[in-house]
């Protein structure tokens, strides 16, 4: 197996902002410094952390938690029903059994 094959990534702001979760960059930075996001259940701390497909986010949005899988990655923000696709929101009770 080739170790050196590369796996697609973005950029956690450019992500937010292309999956339609943030208008702009710089609110998703406010979201990123403020700790309300995590990735794979680790703190997001840089707006330039690397997403994957198959990465988890948590993120903490107007008093509710909401718990995504990563499924594309977009390279411009487009119409929102391709925003859809590139996320599968995981329904709470998943949380538990997740956490189990």
């Amino acid at each position: 197996m080739n170790q050196n094959r590369r796996v697609p990534w973005q950029r956690l702001d450019k992500w937010l902002v292309n999956a339609r979760i943030v208008k702009t960059r710089a609110l998703a930075a406010q979201l990123i410094s403020r700790g309300n996001i995590r990735i794979n259940r680790l703190p997001a701390t840089k707006p330039h952390a690397k997403l994957r497909c198959g990465d988890v986010l948590t993120l903490s949005l107007c008093n509710k938690v909401r718990v995504i899988e990563i499924r594309g990655i977009a390279a411009s923000r487009g119409p929102a029903s391709a925003a859809t696709l590139l996320f599968a929101d995981i329904p709470s009770t998943e949380h538990a059994l997740r956490d189990q």
